[in-house]
């Protein structure tokens, strides 16, 4: 009888590795996350009513953000620099959902005017008498060689992603605390934990909100009903790449080319809600190769940096080709 017991688990394992191995193969996002879609608590059950702040909502992720949540029942405040913009991604939210005028502010919003967070935080709280969540997605990529990159750029990067993430965060965070509850879900990037050719500043501002919230999580384990949570995501379809910096601030983007080969905005934004209601800390969200790719930074760094190498210098080459940044890792650039 234990013989057949021991034979039963020496078959069973190898089939159990082989489910893991090819669910693997067609995720799209880390086995914490992928678990919490499957058995964890549904957004739609969590966020009715919640009071939900998402920067950068004007496009791209944040704008699926809002519609997503629009449709779950949240309250929204709609911030990005552009109020045209805003204003019609609120008149979606309220075409797709049962939610009322009142329910929805758009409150314009520049991350690089600090000066004026106190004020827009005092706004949301006199609209909505508290927040529930803010979600930092506003920033800007880049498209440059680190050589040809100048200072300003560099500069604008980090005072935008980094120092203008965490000013409104601050100011949110400190009703948070008096309140006593509250999530701050902030959008990093796969480029966040680790290095990518062509976004060196980008990766470096990246790095720097994993370092700032990492630690603000830590100095928060007092305070268990504040929850701090950050999103890596790999490529995906947004207007992102039409507003890239480049080696220069004033030196338009190179011509983005086709981005269908990258996760939709709206696979993003269900797999961000599923993470956050359910408490997940860190969320890789990416189609394969580029989830791969964390697994191994993150766990045989020496392989990951060798398979980056290989990656990388393709994708200098056809950058110098003309052709996109991200799909450049499968394609060679023409000889002829």
């Amino acid at each position: 009888m234990d013989c057949c017991v021991v034979t039963a688990l020496w078959c069973l394992i190898p089939l159990y590795l082989l489910i893991r191995l090819a669910l693997f193969i067609f995720s799209d996002a880390d086995f914490t996350l992928l678990w919490a879609s499957l058995f964890g608590h549904a957004p739609e059950n969590k966020l009715k009513g919640q009071v939900v702040w998402v920067t950068g909502a004007s496009s791209g992720i944040g704008e699926e953000l809002a519609y997503q949540l629009a449709k779950c029942g949240s309250r929204l405040i709609l911030s990005a620099r552009r109020e045209d913009e805003l204003s019609r991604v609120k008149n979606h939210c309220l075409e797709c959902s049962d939610l009322q005028t009142d329910d929805i502010l758009v409150l314009p919003l520049d991350l690089l005017e600090r000066s004026s967070h106190e004020e827009k935080a005092k706004a949301v709280i006199q609209h909505f008498g508290h927040i529930d969540v803010l979600i930092n997605n506003g920033g800007r990529s880049q498209r440059s060689l680190a050589t040809e990159t100048s200072i300003d750029v560099c500069e604008a990067l980090m005072e935008l992603n980094f120092l203008g993430t965490v000013s409104i965060t601050k100011q949110v965070l400190a009703h948070m605390m008096q309140q006593g509850r509250g999530s701050i879900v902030t959008v990093s990037s796969v480029t966040g934990i680790m290095g990518v050719p062509l976004a060196s500043s980008y990766a470096a501002s990246k790095h720097a909100l994993q370092g700032y919230f990492n630690s603000l999580r830590i100095e928060l384990s007092d305070r268990p009903n504040i929850f701090i949570s950050m999103v890596c995501p790999g490529p995906v379809k947004s207007q992102i790449v039409q507003h890239v910096f480049t080696e220069e601030l004033n030196k338009p983007p190179p011509n983005p080319g086709d981005q269908d080969y990258k996760m939709p905005a709206s696979r993003c934004a269900r797999l961000m809600l599923i993470g956050m209601v359910n408490g997940v800390n860190e969320m890789w969200i990416s189609r394969q190769p580029f989830l791969l790719l964390c697994y191994l930074w993150q766990y045989t760094p020496t392989f990951g940096w060798f398979i980056m190498n290989t990656l990388g210098m393709r994708r200098i080459q056809n950058f110098k080709a003309g052709l996109d940044a991200d799909s450049s890792y499968f394609t060679k650039p023409k000889t002829s």
